[in-house]
């Protein structure tokens, strides 16, 4: 496996592209469902993932319902993001030691189970806002392995050749769900009430079971599990440490994920406070943000590469979208933006996703996703509460335009140090009679002078 982006075009360590994707990954969008292992997975996870869109919606709603805060919509996102924060390195230490498909089989039954729970509460009459902090807390736990398990496990289906391609298709499964699952949640709110979406959510998990256990364990690609031992934690940051090609897209998803994804605090206080349109109109931006995010995916899973300088023009152009979003004086002009911001903040983490994976050694890969996944969502519990917070205090356009603006600024900021490493130089100049902007090496715009 090439060493990072850009090790085959110069001697720096970073450059503005990853390594070339074998051709096979690139013949088709959706190529890798070919492979048996992975349809099953894939298939499973289209109904599991649509009934957590349902179960993220209807806990939103509810805290919402029940407190009439914010800040404590803002909690409980914290509540299910600060195990990741808190245990997200050692649960990547575990990964790397465990078999990937019996640990899949327990997270997502511990998951399933937490809906049903709070499915009872809710449609009992008992549930309340402790409840819901509670069952967000145990999720969260189980994410902590679940997700660089998850993450880990898509090579060991389909190998390095599809492992683009099937990364971009799993994020396009996971917004087509977010396109599904949001719809059906706003039904069953306005119709019968939260505790049917929960219900459906704890039955989803059914389907990736069953996936997951009729899988044929000889067509896995053999990836060798890290031996116990200590210091493995400190390797894996190590590791990342020394690599420039790791830790600047991984810093810019921190800031990102911190800062810039807290939709369900403000999508929730605009649909309430801004518009006061109602449990329809949260269900309708997120349903719009999903129709641009599935459109990233799909875009994501035809490119067949995974470019550093896409990660950077992406957030920089999410983070601007947001702040024009922020100041939108209308719902529907609004909800329009919800589309691009789809697309831009999918983009963003698909291909920092892609990128980092590719440019890690298998043996590593479920530490260095952990690390991956606990800035990206670990984040969250710094910076849900300060944003609910100030979405109380300054209302919800103060609000999401400061997390459109840090994330903003972090992009600009990440995308001129790889640029650094990566020894580039802007170049203007024109092409086939049009204007051209773009990054060379140093040494290119040297020749050409």
């Amino acid at each position: 496996m090439s060493s990072g982006p850009g090790a085959d075009s110069a001697p720096a360590p970073a450059t503005h592209d990853s390594p070339p994707t074998p051709r096979s990954a690139k013949s088709s969008m959706f190529s890798s469902l070919k492979i048996r292992n992975y349809r099953l997975f894939f298939l499973g996870q289209v109904v599991s993932n649509t009934g957590t869109w349902m179960q993220r919606i209807a806990q939103d709603w509810l805290v919402l319902s029940l407190t009439g805060s914010s800040a404590a919509v803002g909690i409980t996102t914290a509540l299910q993001f600060l195990p990741m924060l808190l245990f997200g390195l050692y649960g990547g230490v575990l990964v790397d030691r465990l078999p990937k498909r019996p640990t899949l089989l327990a997270t997502q039954t511990a998951m399933g189970l937490t809906g049903l729970a709070l499915a009872f509460l809710t449609l009992s009459g008992h549930v309340q806002v402790w409840h819901v902090y509670l069952a967000a807390f145990v999720v969260g736990l189980a994410t902590v392995v679940d997700n660089p398990a998850r993450q880990s496990f898509v090579s060991e289906m389909v190998g390095p050749g599809q492992l683009q391609n099937a990364v971009s298709l799993n994020s396009a499964n996971f917004q087509s769900a977010r396109l599904v699952g949001p719809a059906v949640a706003g039904l069953l709110i306005t119709g019968v009430g939260t505790g049917w979406a929960f219900l459906l959510n704890g039955l989803s998990f059914v389907a990736p079971l069953a996936g997951l256990l009729l899988m044929r364990a000889r067509e896995l690609h053999v990836v060798e599990r890290a031996p116990r031992g200590k210091g493995q934690l400190r390797e894996g940051l190590h590791y990342v440490a020394g690599r420039p090609e790791l830790i600047w897209p991984i810093v810019l998803v921190g800031f990102i994920g911190t800062f810039g994804f807290n939709f369900p605090v403000w999508l929730s206080a605009y649909a309430d406070d801004v518009f006061h349109a109602g449990a329809g109109a949260y269900s309708l931006f997120n349903t719009l943000m999903a129709v641009g995010s599935l459109a990233g995916a799909l875009l994501a899973a035809r490119r067949g590469t995974a470019r550093l300088r896409v990660l950077i023009g992406a957030a920089v152009a999410f983070g601007a979208l947001e702040v024009v979003a922020a100041m939108a004086p209308s719902l529907w002009l609004f909800a329009l933006l919800m589309v691009p911001i789809g697309i831009f903040g999918l983009t963003v983490n698909v291909t920092a996703n892609t990128s980092v994976q590719m440019a890690t050694d298998p043996a590593m890969r479920g530490r260095v996703m952990a690390l991956f996944m606990m800035v990206f969502m670990g984040g969250t519990p710094l910076g849900a509460p300060l944003v609910g917070w100030a979405t109380d205090a300054y209302g919800a356009r103060v609000g999401f335009a400061a997390g459109g603006l840090v994330s903003l600024v972090a992009s600009a900021a990440v995308g001129l140090v790889l640029v650094r490493l990566g020894g580039l130089r802007l170049s203007v100049g024109w092409h086939r009679g049009h204007p051209q902007v773009r990054f060379v090496p140093r040494e290119q715009l040297a020749t050409a002078a």
